[in-house]
């Protein structure tokens, strides 16, 4: 009976790491990501991203349904041709014309993230889309809501079927079929990446090779090669909007040593993804730029990585502006797979 147990205990073990193979490849065909980025943080195993998975995912993410009265929808925050993000103002809109109180991230190369929203109040992508589902500022409803509105529709119980061989549709697959296609917004062919790989189209000039010198010695601490962010949070510096009275990761964790920081985030597609901040305070890169050239550095609070003074020139300024510019992945801004789906009513 030992020998049995053991036999069959290894059976399984082996069948699970076929499992696991079957779904990294799975999603490596999806993602495509470089050789040279890290491995993903994202447990492809308990959700293997499909074609029909994906596609689920993608009609889910542009459909207004998620939202108490169908006129917000995932999409209204987060714009492809503007790197997944809102743009025209500083703040998320919501339901019936309700601001929230934070700028909108860009959703890109989220398999690598392991902490989401600007205060990591969120530690796992196929929770993310709970938050704004809930939010009374965004779309004010709620999954059970949501999903009660997804059961009526014929079209959708097809899609499910397809995606998960079941046509009764579960809060959770509706989350899961959300990561599957944000999971799969990969930001990786800017000129920057050209320039890496030395392909065509990376020739970078004195000005851009001056630019990526200068990120290299004072930003690449908190925006590191090649995703361009890092896990954690930073207080960068920024005054407490009085009205706002956001002190980010404290709002979460209570410590006061989190006093306002907030998430680091990336800056692939950054020519695009204007506001900045996580209030959108600042409206060009020249405005951040600036505002990290003028820093007290003598503040107690200030991240450590920001205690050495930048003191750029207008022209490094300048350089800087230029290289940053190089982050910008037109291929990933204009992809169609990417885009509104045209059989969504």
């Amino acid at each position: 009976m030992r020998n049995k147990i053991g036999k069959f205990g290894f059976l399984g073990f082996i069948a699970f790491v076929m499992c696991s193979f079957i779904a990294l490849k799975l999603h490596k065909a999806m993602l495509d990501y470089p050789s040279y980025w890290p491995a993903p943080a994202y447990d492809f195993v308990k959700n293997p991203v499909t074609d029909d998975g994906f596609e689920l995912g993608r009609q889910l993410f542009y459909d207004g349904i998620l939202s108490r009265d169908g006129t917000i929808s995932c999409a209204s925050c987060h714009l492809q041709a503007t790197g997944f993000t809102h743009v025209d103002h500083d703040l998320s809109h919501g339901i019936d014309g309700r601001i929230g109180t934070r700028n909108s991230l860009a959703l890109v190369n989220l398999a690598w993230s392991t902490s989401f929203m600007w205060d990591g109040g969120v530690n796992h992508l196929d929770m993310q889309a709970l938050q704004p589902i809930t939010s009374e500022n965004e779309m004010d409803s709620s999954l059970k809501d949501v999903v009660l509105k997804l059961q009526v529709q014929p079209a959708y119980r097809k899609l499910f079927y397809k995606a998960f061989k079941d046509s009764t549709i579960t809060g959770q697959h509706t989350l899961k079929a959300l990561s599957q296609f944000t999971v799969s917004l990969v930001s990786s062919n800017s000129k920057y990446d050209k320039f890496i790989r030395n392909e065509k189209g990376g020739d970078f000039t004195a000005q851009e090779k001056n630019g990526l010198a200068l990120f290299r010695n004072h930003c690449a601490s908190c925006h590191t090669e090649p995703l361009f962010q890092v896990q954690d949070f930073k207080n960068n510096g920024l005054s407490i909007d009085p009205t706002l009275n956001d002190y980010g990761r404290y709002n979460i964790t209570k410590n006061k040593a989190d006093s306002l920081h907030f998430k680091v985030p990336t800056l692939r597609n950054i020519e695009f993804t204007a506001p900045y901040m996580h209030d959108g305070r600042f409206e060009s890169l020249r405005a951040v730029i600036a505002h990290y050239n003028d820093l007290d550095t003598q503040s107690i609070s200030l991240s450590k990585e920001l205690k050495n003074p930048m003191r750029l020139t207008p022209n490094e300024q300048t350089d800087l502006v230029v290289f940053l510019k190089t982050l910008s992945d037109y291929e990933f801004l204009y992809d169609p797979k990417f885009s509104f789906p045209k059989n969504l009513q």
